[in-house]
């Protein structure tokens, strides 16, 4: 908003509030079933695949529309699409609680990520136009902080209301969190949102929308289902076909641009070869980080018997070791050494984390949370030191016109790749946990996240080493 539109700019904070709001809200959707895993088997017989499911199902479904989401902002207005997503969310978070079996649930879970990804592209563009560029670094300054609250928040309030029974509840209580404050935030927005200025001269191009959710579901679908079904042919085609739709995707982008066309992306992103490798280290980063962590806590529960609060607990080392890396690579790191140098030093120090569990972990007797603690940590420290400057530094490797295309691929790649990894974890733990050997899976687990962070190293030696302002 400019200073022409002093009543919008007048409430500017309010603005931001309800922004945070929602990127808090979907973060909690995100993470606060991690610790629900035995009460949705119990309660509505969930297998393991579909508690995969529940928790991939919504990062799918997330990532895949995120562009959509976007695009259709930009052709409806962004407080329309902002209210839209927030009301649907909202109603979404409450269906889900009350779901009466778990493909009910499972469908309401792609529902409410579907129309997140109506609700948060909005966000940015509606600071931009509150804002005065002088504000612009406070005004974003607050995504950080509001972030790491959210991942650390959503698995501790859903292990205790879980524990606490509240009512009965039990599980359902995790999904009714989000429907106060998403009744706060709607009428604060109603009111105090400004308006936007819809285009509608932009025509939405359904069909490489509907091809950007079918590539990502045949990517996932066959990483949750293949164990079960015994990795028949079809799940090796699917995940072939998954790779021919993006490329599809990609060349029909260009084709567009090429006649005039509004296109969901702006193609030519992709011809900066650093950033296209930049999307596939993020890829790995969050299969991995998503990965790890979701089955840290399903060890926790499932092998050691934990309750879901104690689960819960369980992530407060990471979220402080987060915190400790993201401090240090924010603050100082990545400006004196540069990006692509500040990522590899958090591969490094993650890898140790993994090989400071790995050694922890033989020794089950007696098992205590403070056998992992250090390890937790120091995993915790890479992982911050990667998430500070790693869409910066890929950022960096476009011009600055492009960067709002830019950056919604990066969110986009971020959920799916989420998804991808609940998918892979998942399915190398409930292996062995279903056979009594959650240990072993837990391991296992360790071994995948060795691998996608030595191919990260790899990968981010053609990002740049310093981050373009």
């Amino acid at each position: 908003m400019n200073a022409q539109e002093p009543v919008a700019y007048q409430h500017r904070w309010l603005v931001l509030t309800v922004v945070l709001i929602a990127e808090m809200m979907d973060l909690l959707d995100s993470t606060i079933v991690n610790v629900g895993g035995p009460a949705l088997a119990e309660k509505l017989h969930a297998t393991s695949t579909d508690l995969q499911w529940v928790i991939g199902g919504y990062a799918l479904a997330l990532g895949s529309g995120l562009i959509l989401g976007g695009r259709l902002g930009d052709r409806f207005g962004r407080r329309n699409m902002f209210l839209f997503g927030l009301v649907g969310f909202t109603l979404a978070s409450l269906a889900c609680a009350f779901a009466p079996t778990i493909v009910a649930l499972i469908v309401l879970r792609f529902i409410q990520g579907f129309l997140g990804a109506m609700l948060l592209p909005q966000g940015f563009g509606l600071i931009r136009d509150a804002f005065p560029p002088a504000e612009f670094g406070k005004a974003f300054a607050a995504y950080g902080p509001a972030f790491g609250l959210g991942g650390i928040l959503g698995p501790i309030i859903g292990g205790f209301l879980i524990q606490a029974n509240i009512l009965d509840l039990g599980w359902r209580a995790v999904f009714l969190v989000n429907v106060p404050i998403g009744i706060i935030a709607t009428a604060i927005s109603y009111r105090f949102l400004q308006k936007t200025s819809a285009d509608k001269t932009i025509k939405i191009d359904i069909f490489g929308a509907l091809l950007v959710m079918l590539a990502s579901g045949l990517l996932v679908y066959p990483l949750i289902q293949g164990q079960q079904a015994g990795w028949p042919l079809w799940t090796y085609l699917m995940l072939g076909g998954s790779v021919l739709a993006f490329l599809l995707f990609a060349r029909l982008e260009f084709v567009a641009r090429k006649e005039g066309k509004t296109t969901l992306i702006d193609p030519t992103i992709f011809k900066h070869r650093d950033y296209t490798f930049g999307l596939a280290g993020l890829g790995l980063y969050f299969a991995g980080f998503t990965g790890i962590y979701l089955i840290l806590t399903l060890f926790l529960q499932f092998g050691e018997k934990f309750t879901s609060a104690e689960a819960g607990l369980g992530n407060i080392p990471i979220a402080l070791g987060s915190a400790i890396g993201g401090t240090i690579s924010g603050a100082f790191l990545a400006e004196k050494i540069g990006g692509r140098y500040t990522l590899q030093i958090g591969a490094a120090v993650q890898l140790a984390g993994i090989a400071l569990l790995w050694f922890a972990l033989p020794s089950l007797n007696n098992f205590s949370i403070w056998q992992i603690v250090p390890a937790l940590v120091v995993s915790g420290i890479g992982t911050g030191l990667i998430a500070a400057p790693i869409f910066d530094t890929i950022l960096s490797t476009v011009e600055p016109q492009q960067s709002g295309s830019a950056s919604g691929v990066l969110s986009a790649v971020q959920s799916v790749f989420s998804s991808v990894g609940v998918a892979i974890f998942g399915t190398v733990f409930f292996n062995f946990a279903l056979k009594g050997q959650a240990d072993v899976g837990f391991r296992n687990g360790l071994l995948v996240q060795l691998i996608l962070v030595v191919l990260f190293v790899a990968i981010s030696s053609v990002l740049p080493k310093r981050i373009r302002q």
